[in-house]
């Protein structure tokens, strides 16, 4: 049995297709949250004098609370289910993202901050298990389009910074906690159709690994290790971009904001391409393409100029966001029956690992130049290579 046959063949049911959109559409709120925040940096650096390395202890302090509660989520709730949890985790985020609007002083943006990364931690994994009971068998798919609203949500947080909350001031990032507000009712209504199905399927089927516990964990790490090189990389785009792009090519800060939703909007598509021929081809030949296939274009990118660096971080961002629903597929299957402690490590992993460079590339940033940053950076996707550790699903 081929490697995307034998995952197919485990869906039964139809694709809830309205329930998949609703958990995308949920996504893109809770990363329009997350976004604002990084894209809000330059007016924060000016508002309270920050350094380059308090900007990355923000983001620290966001994901390492997501990194650090996710995994802990996924694993409770693959013993006890609780879909309605979402709803209480964009609450988190509600009030996340109005500390963020009425703080005064630094560590109530940094409390603001964790408020959003607990409200991801515990949307992450219980989405990401309602994904896969609604997809209906199309693994892939259904990971990208739940990942597709999350990416679309990074890449919309820029622009609504440039053009609501830099004319308008920081208070005004107050407005977006009515989207937080709707999303926790539609979560509620999701929760409760997760909750039926889960009762109408009855107690869950006890699955053995498909390798041994040692080829398993070996497998995750790698999985992690290209998770991680994929974050720092994308660390450094989302958190210190603006700046380069201020420093080298003399951008305004719309500008800029500008610059850095291309480089998203390029990973919204490139996620739900992933997907998409991972349920075609097999999620290891994504793995394959996007890791290594970035270098290129990763190595040229700091030392090009501002039309060819606004096109390269397009195609950078298409190509390396191809990677994770591919990942996050193959990980599910290497451990079947644990849906939401994958999630969690690999969700969590992603923010925690993110959080944590960025808050090294800040230092370094203050030390040697942002510049320097990007060309430390492009040698990354070499990490790629550890693919070939990993197992073969054919071989099922």
């Amino acid at each position: 049995m081929s490697e995307v046959s034998t995952l197919r063949g485990q869906g039964a049911s139809a694709t809830a297709w309205m329930v998949l959109v609703a958990i995308s559409l949920c996504h893109m709120i809770n990363d329009i949250m997350q976004s604002m925040l990084a894209a809000i940096y330059p007016l924060l650096q000016q508002e309270f004098t920050l350094s380059y390395w308090q900007i990355g202890l923000m983001t620290f302090a966001f994901q390492v609370t997501a990194s650090l509660l996710q995994p802990v989520v996924g694993a409770v709730t693959d013993k006890n289910p609780m879909p309605h949890s979402l709803s209480v985790g964009m609450g988190s985020t509600f009030i996340g993202v109005l500390l963020l609007a009425l703080a005064r002083e630094y560590w109530v943006l940094l409390a603001g901050a964790m408020l959003i990364g607990i409200g991801s931690a515990v949307f992450h994994p219980e989405s990401s298990r309602v994904a896969r009971i609604a997809s209906g068998g199309k693994f892939g798919t259904a990971q990208s389009l739940f990942q597709l609203g999350g990416n679309f949500g990074t890449a919309l947080g820029p622009l609504l910074a440039a053009f609501i909350v830099v004319p308008l001031g920081r208070p005004s990032v107050a407005i977006f906690s009515i989207a937080a507000m709707i999303g926790s009712a539609v979560l509620w209504k999701v929760g409760s159709w997760a909750e039926g199905r889960r009762r109408a399927s009855g107690p869950a089927a006890v699955m053995s690994l498909p390798f041994s516990r040692r080829r398993v964990a070996a497998a995750i790490v790698v999985l992690a290790l290209l998770t991680f090189t994929k974050n720092i990389y994308t660390a450094s785009l989302t958190s210190y971009y603006t700046f380069y792009l201020i420093e080298k090519f003399a951008l305004t800060t719309q500008q800029a904001q500008m610059m850095l939703f291309l480089f998203l909007g390029g990973m919204a598509g490139g996620v739900m391409l992933g997907g998409l021929f991972g349920d075609r081809f097999g999620p290891l030949k994504v793995i394959w393409f996007s890791i290594l296939g970035i270098l290129p274009f990763t190595l040229i990118l700091p030392h090009v100029g501002l039309a060819a660096t606004g096109l390269l971080t397009i195609v950078i961002g298409l190509i390396l966001a191809s990677a994770f629903p591919a990942i996050v597929v193959f990980a599910q299957e290497l451990v079947p029956g644990r849906t939401g402690l994958i999630a969690g490590i690999f969700f969590g992993f992603a923010f925690g690992m993110g959080g944590i460079a960025a808050a090294v590339l800040g230092v370094i940033a203050d030390a040697r130049g942002i510049e320097f940053v990007y060309r430390i950076c492009s040698y990354l996707p070499l990490m790629g290579l550890l693919t070939i550790f990993l197992p073969r699903m054919h071989r099922l």
